[in-house]
């Protein structure tokens, strides 16, 4: 086991952050500190680091309860603004995927699909307090006789709405190009043909889980901003893959861990879930998470210091290697030069589109600083940790 020069408890911070005294910055503002001053001098005065990320998140989705009818119904079969949402929980339970697709779109009939209402619309619409239609078809039993249910619903009308992602805030993503000579569309966007664009999805340096690469303050009943508002880290997420190829400084340069989340729908804000219609690919929900890092030592000072200088992604084919299961990349290229604008892959030099943005990472990051440093967000120490010693 490590010794540090430097130790706290998640209690210790708590105490100082219920008492005004705790110092928070952002995971940007970190890099400069521990330059400055080394990590031991950088742990021994900064207690936390906030983090931020907010982009397309497909594994994504809402619990719903619509609440008992008079006579009453076991729903098998549920619609919301015509978007199917799967009932095969209990009577007036369903689940609304962030992809599902509205049931008379036409998908990639008319290619490339426009994709222009699903799940994730859903989900944005009732949390900024619109009116949704509900439908549900039954069997019908003894005990809930009614076949069919037509009815209005607002976020406020219903007895229960949980945001629950089961694959959320992925540490690290490929780069995608597209070498072949026509465009395609993937979940990474259009690609130009002949490498005409080179799209990427992270936030970089403000990213949660470059900032904890080894997930070590990071697992069950983690505290953290999520649409808005508090949400959980309740598991790890669906592919989470902590083996994955990593740098000296430990940071991945594959797809690697990921965050299974959850939180009260009803407490979060259409600013940080907005549905999202990605042409010729479907529906999506992006996500605005942000993950107080808690610096119990030099080693967690040194982790959220990492710069975008620091971080790397592999390069990969969307037109011909990804769509056949191929291992094959086209080398690695960092963060601070996808960036920059541009990159340079294969002796071509090629303009870089983000997926996520920076804009509104930054602002979770302040906003999550502002909330602990008021006294109004507590770090929420984990059950166990998604850290695999």
């Amino acid at each position: 086991m490590k010794k540090f020069t430097i130790n706290k408890t998640y209690q210790q911070i708590n105490e100082k952050i219920q008492a005004g005294d705790a110092v928070v910055v952002t995971a940007e503002e970190m890099i400069g500190l521990v330059k400055d001053q080394g990590p031991v001098d950088a742990a021994r005065h900064v207690d936390v680091v906030t983090t931020g990320t907010f982009a397309p998140m497909c594994s994504s989705g809402a619990f719903i309860n619509f609440g008992h009818s008079k006579p009453g119904i076991k729903a098998s079969k549920v619609w919301l603004n015509n978007v199917s949402a799967y009932g095969g929980i209990a009577a007036v339970d369903c689940y609304i995927g962030a992809t599902e697709p509205c049931e008379d779109d036409p998908l990639n009939k008319v290619y490339p699909g426009e994709f222009n209402y699903g799940g994730g619309h859903v989900i944005q619409d009732l949390v900024a307090g619109k009116t949704v239609h509900l439908k549900a078809s039954s069997y019908g039993t003894d005990c809930y006789p009614s076949k069919d249910i037509e009815k209005k619903i607002t976020l406020k009308t219903l007895p229960n709405a949980m945001l629950c992602n089961p694959r959320n805030a992925y540490q690290n993503y490929n780069c995608a190009i597209n070498t072949t000579r026509k465009t395609v569309y993937t979940y990474m966007g259009a690609l130009k043909p002949r490498m005409g664009n080179a799209n990427y999805c992270s936030a970089g340096q403000l990213s949660p889980l470059f900032n904890d690469p080894y997930y070590r303050t990071i697992g069950l009943g983690t505290r953290i901003f999520l649409g808005g508002a508090e949400g959980f880290v309740t598991w790890n997420g669906t592919q989470h893959k902590p083996s994955a190829k990593r740098t000296r400084k430990g940071v991945p340069v594959t797809p690697a861990g990921t965050l299974f989340v959850m939180g009260d729908l009803k407490k979060m804000q259409p600013k940080w879930l907005v549905g999202v219609s990605i042409q010729g690919y479907g529906c999506s929900l992006s996500v605005g998470i942000g993950i107080p890092i808690p610096i119990l030592n030099e080693e967690m000072a040194t982790f959220t210091s990492i710069s975008d200088e620091d971080l790397y992604t592999h390069v990969i084919d969307y037109g011909k290697d990804y769509p056949q299961g191929k291992a094959k990349n086209y080398g690695m290229v960092s963060y601070a030069e996808l960036k920059s604008g541009s990159v340079e892959v294969a002796g071509k030099r090629i303009p870089t589109v983000p997926l996520s943005s920076m804009v509104r990472a930054r602002e979770i990051a302040d906003l999550l600083k502002k909330r602990i440093s008021a006294a109004k967000f507590l770090l929420g120490e984990p059950q166990f940790t998604l850290h695999k010693k």
